[in-house]
């Protein structure tokens, strides 16, 4: 892919609209609505982003379906989902003298992504490496920064450490696989389909265990007899418990998300399947957890956009890393903004690998 031509300084004046997806309530693909709204204008330490390409997580299909808390209690509705972009700089607010209009950025923001235009806090707009395009740089912020999270933050891995991913040619996945890689781990990775394989092993995993045509238990035992130091959990109640009782003492199960609880397909909530999966999830008392030296942390980045030392720590190590080639960019599918139902409807779907990017 091939970066739009860098602005300069002098490029054409703001329009006075721009483009946004908006979710007016809870519901199917067809809540997400194309809308023309006023442009925004930003504040004293904001920066207005003319976007080129935004990321899309599964975290956006539980907001739309009103399942993700962080979006009732900061937003509510109507809403615009969207936690990551990548553009061009078009206005800065009083007291942003770093940046110049036309440069080529990316950014994370708490929601409001799906627009042609946003305002984003100077703190967490960030230079674009000039090797990777719009449309790579806008699925690297979410994925690397929760991997960067759960392993730097939480997990510690040390070299040699054994670490299991689920979901590992997904974008957060295969960004913990290069991640614990770099980190010097032996990495297993767990796909759903043989044609998630290959992509798995080009991230660097030591082994790819593919649950479509293999036990997944058996070949994670066979592959580390004595248990792992790491496992990296998003799928919820389908193997929470396995991947706890597979720690070794000592080891430790991150949790990121829960997405086997989730339909696959239809856009809403199974409310029968969510509650008898509710149900179902692992309590993890204290007393046992100590007397099995294993640690279960979790976290939801969404939460954390107010810890700037976070944002700031995490983005020095990964634009460190992609500009020195020791990461790459997740591979990307892209569609329009107005495919966004689409968009989504792939990502619950399971069947994807990579990132999934909408162009206004």
């Amino acid at each position: 892919m091939t970066d739009t031509a860098h602005a300069s300084p002098s490029h054409a004046a703001i329009p006075a609209t721009t483009q946004r997806v908006v979710i007016p309530k809870a519901g199917s693909y067809n809540q997400l609505t194309m809308c023309t709204v006023p442009m925004p204008k930003p504040a004293a330490g904001e920066v207005l982003i003319e976007v080129k390409a935004t990321g899309v997580n599964f975290a956006d299909t539980l907001v739309r379906q009103g399942l993700y808390s962080s979006a009732k209690e900061y937003v509510g509705w109507p809403i615009t989902p969207g936690f990551e972009v990548s553009g061009l700089v078009a206005s800065l607010g009083e007291g942003v003298d770093d940046l110049q209009v036309g440069d080529e950025v990316f950014a994370v923001t708490r929601f409001g992504g799906y627009a042609g235009h946003l305002t984003v806090r100077r703190k967490h707009v960030f230079a674009k490496p000039e090797q990777l395009s719009f449309e790579q740089m806008a699925g690297v912020p979410a994925v690397f920064m929760t991997a960067w999270f759960a392993l730097h933050e939480l997990a510690h891995p040390r070299p040699g450490y054994k670490v299991l991913v689920h979901s590992a040619a997904g974008g957060v996945g295969g960004s913990l696989v290069q991640m614990a890689k770099l980190g010097g781990c032996h990495v297993v990775g767990v796909v759903g389909g043989s044609h998630k394989v290959e992509t798995v092993r080009k991230h660097g995993a030591d082994a790819v265990i593919d649950k479509s045509t293999q036990d997944l238990w058996g070949e994670a035992k066979r592959l580390a007899p004595k248990g792992y130091d790491v496992v990296l959990d998003a799928n919820g109640v389908a193997t929470l418990a396995q991947s706890y009782e597979h720690l070794r003492p000592a080891g430790k199960l991150v949790v990121y998300g829960f997405h086997t609880m989730m339909a696959k397909k239809g856009g809403r909530p199974n409310w029968p399947k969510l509650a008898y999966d509710y149900v179902r999830t692992p309590r993890y008392n204290p007393l046992n957890l100590t007397n099995a030296s294993k640690s279960v942390m979790a976290f939801n980045l969404s939460y954390l956009f107010d810890r700037d030392d976070f944002v700031s720590l995490a983005f020095d190590d990964i634009g460190r890393w992609l500009r020195n080639g020791d990461l790459e960019a997740p591979p990307v599918t892209t569609y329009k903004l107005s495919d966004v139902g689409r968009a989504h409807a792939d990502i619950e779907s399971g069947k994807t690998v990579g990132k999934l990017v909408l162009i206004p």
